[in-house]
């Protein structure tokens, strides 16, 4: 081909190559990318707090009166809100935080072993809980005593807890009931040492 003054035209083809970004430094997409991951994972966690630092409280087990279900030094997560909202009832054999009845600015942790309206006595270590031997695989026969206690109903609104390590623990036996009203959560996460991480059953 030729312009117009019979000089022979160049025709250039320029193929342009895309453009990488120096070593270590992101593209836009990925960049973009990376921040949206950052912000899903900030949210994540931020929910995760407030879910441990209002539905959840962390606690420090003091004492042996649990054992073995849970140590001295052992720290827990208590449920602060499964028993306040009706999400769920109070029932035989599960572990509560509450307040000590004969010190209200102390609390304790035990298991339920009577609800409103059970019929509770202790024969010899025994618990017959209406009529029947209770079975408490829990136990372990070391911490197991012969203390015996007589037959009472457990009034409404109130419970009757033991703890664990039966000859070692300040419980029902001793001071009686423990009012709905005192009791503040449901003990159900180990999460220190690492070696007993886990839920209490």
């Amino acid at each position: 081909m030729q312009d117009e003054q019979g000089t022979p035209a160049i025709s250039v083809s320029i193929t342009t190559a895309p453009i990488e970004p120096p070593n270590g430094i992101l593209s836009p997409s990925a960049a973009r990318n990376a921040i949206s991951w950052l912000r899903d994972l900030s949210v994540s966690v931020f929910i995760a707090v407030i879910v441990i630092l209002f539905l959840y409280q962390p606690v420090k087990v003091e004492g042996t009166s649990m054992t073995p279900a849970l140590i001295n030094e052992e720290r827990i997560f208590i449920n602060k809100f499964v028993y306040r909202f009706g999400i769920s009832d109070i029932v035989r054999g599960d572990t509560i935080v509450f307040w000590a009845p004969e010190d209200p600015s102390r609390s304790y942790i035990k298991r339920v072993i009577g609800v409103p309206g059970d019929v509770v006595e202790i024969v010899d270590g025994t618990v017959v809980l209406n009529g029947k031997r209770l079975e408490e695989p829990y136990l372990i026969d070391a911490n197991r005593d012969r203390m015996s206690m007589p037959r009472r109903v457990i009034e409404p609104q109130h419970y009757f807890v033991l703890g664990d390590h039966r000859n070692s623990s300040n419980d029902s036996r001793s001071w009686g009931t423990v009012s709905r009203d005192a009791i503040y959560g449901k003990a159900v996460f180990v999460y220190w040492p690492l070696n007993r991480l886990g839920l209490l059953r």
